[in-house]
């Protein structure tokens, strides 16, 4: 019997790799080999930074919020001391929105943590 190889199959995922690589520069868009390779180095990265964006964005609260608590002399640790102590449950994405859009709703919670 001969061997069946299922081309079907075989074409539906070379063309599915084919669509991702789409966009993409030189033989990275055309060549199955490049493009292959291209999209799997392409979704580790994406695995990646999809944890790294969570990093970035609480790094990016704690200097908000620590820019704004210095305004009124008190750093950032501090203020966070403060804040656990007089039990303020605000998290920092939301400090940080107060500290941006809002400062004398934040310049009121310092008053209330002082």
């Amino acid at each position: 019997m001969p061997r069946s190889t299922n081309s079907v199959a075989s074409r539906a995922r070379r063309k599915k790799i084919m669509k991702q690589a789409k966009g993409y520069y030189g033989v990275r868009k055309n060549v199955w080999t490049s493009a292959k390779n291209a999209v799997e180095k392409a979704m580790l990265y994406a695995y990646r930074d999809r944890k790294n964006k969570k990093r970035n964005f609480r790094s990016l609260w704690i200097v908000r919020i620590n820019a704004a608590a210095r305004l009124h002399g008190m750093s950032y640790s501090q203020f966070m001391g403060k804040m656990k102590k007089s039990n303020i449950e605000l998290n920092r994405k939301v400090l940080a929105d107060l500290a941006i859009n809002n400062p004398e709703a934040f310049k009121a919670v310092i008053d209330q943590v002082k």
